[in-house]
């Protein structure tokens, strides 16, 4: 059983996608982040970070004490190497995919940020960030678009990079993007879009969360935005 301390952000989707396909046994242990929960002592126990999601392992592949883990690039490739899924053994394959899911944490999933925030929540709207973090999500789809050309996924067969990336280009419009611009991303997202793996993660997350499209409030923001070491 795999404890998931859960929101519903691109990043705790990423994991639900890969606990359905793998079909492994979770529960999801809700963490409302924008009422200040990921500040709990015990949230914090296993994500000192506080931030979601994480999990805890309770049966390791090791037999020993249960394993806690956060980060969401570094639970998807534990929970991979748990289960034997969705990371290739083939070393030329595994590294392309290592590549891509790395790309998304250090890239997509940042400026993508980025652009939510300037555009979206930022108290004041500045011209000069929304254009740079819109045109730098615009460069990254161009970057996924050429890659996914020749193939029907980004490293062999789908994957963890896959899953890590594809939650981060659901809320395209949002992001000031159009998928009919990038014919060979919008064939991808389409794809992943239909898998029933990803279809039931995205029916928890609605159940988790039915407020999931309400705009966040100014508490919610206060919250979220402008932490600093000091702030529990």
């Amino acid at each position: 059983m795999i404890d998931l301390y859960y929101w519903t952000t691109p990043n705790g989707h990423k994991i639900t996608m890969f606990l359905e396909e793998a079909g492994v046994p979770y529960e999801i242990h809700p963490v409302n982040i924008g009422k200040g929960e990921q500040f709990t002592a015990e949230f914090l126990a296993v994500a000192p970070n506080n931030r979601i999601p994480a999990i805890v392992d309770r049966a390791p592949k090791d037999g020993g004490a249960p394993i806690s883990v956060f980060e969401s690039g570094a639970i998807l490739l534990y929970l991979a190497e748990k289960t034997g899924r969705f990371l290739a053994s083939d070393l030329r394959v595994r590294v392309e995919t290592l590549e891509w899911l790395f790309w998304q944490m250090g890239g997509l999933g940042p400026m993508a940020g980025q652009n939510h925030h300037f555009s979206q929540y930022a108290p004041e709207k500045i011209p000069y960030a929304i254009e740079r973090y819109v045109k730098e999500t615009n460069r990254l789809y161009g970057v996924l678009d050429k890659r996914l050309a020749a193939r029907s996924f980004l490293a062999g067969d789908y994957s963890i990079a896959d899953m890590a990336c594809y939650p981060w280009i659901v809320p395209y419009e949002r992001q000031g993007q159009k998928l009919e611009d990038f014919p060979n991303l919008k064939r991808w997202f389409e794809a992943i879009k239909a898998r029933p793996a990803t279809v039931a993660a995205y029916a928890k997350a609605a159940a988790v969360n039915p407020a999931v499209s309400t705009p966040m409030d100014e508490a919610a923001k206060k919250i979220l935005f402008g932490q600093t070491a000091t702030q529990a």
